[in-house]
């Protein structure tokens, strides 16, 4: 009888299950069939599930011959160099699903596709200095402080010519394309040619260099002083972090400076105190102009700049006994609404805006690579990548490294990490006290150590032709911060072609790098950094 019950209970299933099966079979043609819609995912999965089992293999991708522009894990994501995507034709990302955490691990690259700087590519080998109406007594300076400079480069011959006709000067190009002598070699001539009405009983300079960081103002300082050391013009450098018994104890021992380098909290200081005077000044430069017309410096900078007196116009300037400031402003990234904070300054119609043809452009002539990785990979990646430097270093002579962190905490305990490895390095941040970071940017770039672990103090304007490869141990926050950082490799006179890694960690990483990564492939300027600064050519005075 138990037996009896479990058959019964299965024949009433069978006769259930195939009851509709025999509906549908004698139900007429005319009548519809139930439909049973399938997910189209779940199609693409059972096909490729049936292709395997049928044992076909994966099409294989077509791999063109040829140098690439974008190359990346999984090849057919690769873009060839003499392809150029449209401004509005979509492709597919390397880095599209990398907000996906499957994605981890993966990596592209953007390649080399020239050798030399944009700004030395369309150098023509019979250019000269004196070509640009440089006297003889500013060229035989520059001959003798900077032998290696032979000719001018593209911003440098475009820069040059209109501040000698006395106009005010708007200057963006990318990094390390020589901006430095485009105001400084200027900024000699006017005053060799203008008289000195200094009484010598206070510091009242006739040139101003201002700059966004005391690192910053020491380079620009020696270029400066090697070249017044020919000229019988004395160069003072004023840095931040200086107490008011350290500013006036630097400002008494030479109080007959013609041109003062200074950061704007320093000069702000001094302005206040009456130990400096603005009112001989002849020229005004304002290096790095984006990041001191930011709302960090703005206040400062607006304080220096009312009692600074700027000509109107060109006219103002012949007056030797009523001197009048000529004003240039010179950076390597100028984002949207430049304009507006440019009205605070001057009228952006009286600015003559000369910009470079690679301007907010990622470097052809850096290999720039991109890694997907998790937080705590980054440790072990940064260690791995810094023993190999090392190594190919003591088989072949290399450059130095650079790693940039967001924050000063970040720099310190790396720092510590990389001691525990027995890696030797210099670390370089904003929260240091004045004394300690003193000369430690010089002293790597004179070689003392191969590394340098520190904050975008690092990255603005700072000259550094030995660095090989920059590591962004912390993806910068925005597009500016990433052309600065990439900047400190591949300029003009670099002794090696230099490379970029970054780490990518976060979902906002992610979105900056797909933006950097579809205008490498359209072969356009980042976004956000194009509609402010405009591109007139260089008009006759």
């Amino acid at each position: 009888m138990a037996v009896a019950r479990p058959t019964r209970l299965l024949s009433l299933a069978v006769r259930l299950l195939l009851e509709p099966r025999r509906n549908i079979a004698v139900r007429g043609s005319d009548e519809s069939l139930p439909v049973v819609r399938i997910p189209r995912a779940l199609q693409r999965r059972q096909e490729q599930r049936q292709s395997g089992r049928g044992g076909s293999f994966p099409r294989p991708v077509l791999i063109r011959p040829g140098p690439l522009l974008v190359s990346a894990r999984r090849p057919e994501l690769n873009q060839p160099a003499r392809l150029t995507l449209g401004r509005w034709e979509c492709a597919p990302l390397a880095s599209g699903g990398w907000k996906h955490r499957r994605s981890l691990r993966d990596h592209f690259s953007i390649e080399r596709v020239q050798q030399e700087a944009p700004s030395l590519s369309n150098l023509s080998s019979r250019g000269s200095f004196v070509d640009l109406g440089l006297e003889p007594q500013v060229l035989l300076a520059l001959q003798e402080a900077a032998p290696e400079v032979v000719r001018p480069t593209s911003v440098q011959s475009r820069t040059i010519p209109p501040l000698l006709r006395g106009r005010h000067i708007l200057c963006a190009a990318e990094t390390g394309s020589g901006k430095t002598l485009s105001y400084l070699l200027p900024l000699f001539q006017r005053l060799l040619k203008s008289p000195d009405l200094n009484s010598r009983r206070s510091v009242a300079p006739r040139g101003l260099v201002l700059v966004p960081s005391r690192e910053l103002a020491e380079q620009v300082q020696k270029v400066a002083q090697s070249l017044g050391r020919y000229l019988g013009l004395q160069v003072i450098q004023l840095g931040g972090g200086l107490g008011m018994s350290s500013l006036k104890l630097q400002l008494r021992r030479r109080p007959s400076a013609d041109v003062l380098v200074a950061t704007p909290g320093a000069l702000w200081k001094a302005l206040k105190s009456q130990l400096i005077r603005l009112a001989q000044l002849s020229f005004l430069v304002l290096d790095e102009a984006d990041t001191l017309l930011d709302e960090s410096f703005l206040e400062l900078v607006d304080y220096i700049l009312d009692k600074s007196p700027i000509a109107e116009s060109p006219a103002e300037l012949e007056d030797p006994f009523n001197p009048r400031a000529q004003l240039v402003m010179v950076g390597a990234t100028f984002p949207e609404g430049l304009n507006q904070l440019l009205s605070k300054v001057t009228s952006p119609d009286s600015l003559t805006t000369i910009t470079s043809s690679k301007l907010h452009c990622i470097m052809p002539h850096v290999r720039q690579t991109f890694m997907r990785l998790k937080g705590a990979e980054k440790v072990t990646e940064l260690v791995q990548i810094l023993k190999q430097h090392d190594r190919a270093n003591k088989t072949e002579p290399s450059g130095d490294v650079l790693v940039f962190c967001n924050s000063s905490s970040t720099v310190n305990w790396l720092g510590y990490i990389l001691d525990d490895h027995r890696i030797q390095h210099l670390r370089l941040q904003g929260q240091m006290p004045a004394a300690m970071r003193t000369g430690i940017f010089q002293s790597f770039q004179k070689g003392s150590q191969k590394i340098l672990v520190c904050t975008d103090i690092a990255s603005r304007g700072l000259d550094s032709i030995h660095v090989e490869l920059v590591i962004n141990y912390d993806f910068p926050p925005t597009l500016q911060d990433y052309i600065h950082r990439a900047g400190r490799v591949g300029r003009v006179g670099s002794e090696v072609p230099g490379a970029v890694i970054s780490f990518v960690t976060h979902p906002w990483d992610v979105s900056l790098v797909q933006k950097i990564e579809l205008a490498a492939r359209r072969r356009r300027s980042l976004p956000g950094l194009t509609s402010s600064v405009r591109d007139p050519l260089p008009q006759q005075a």
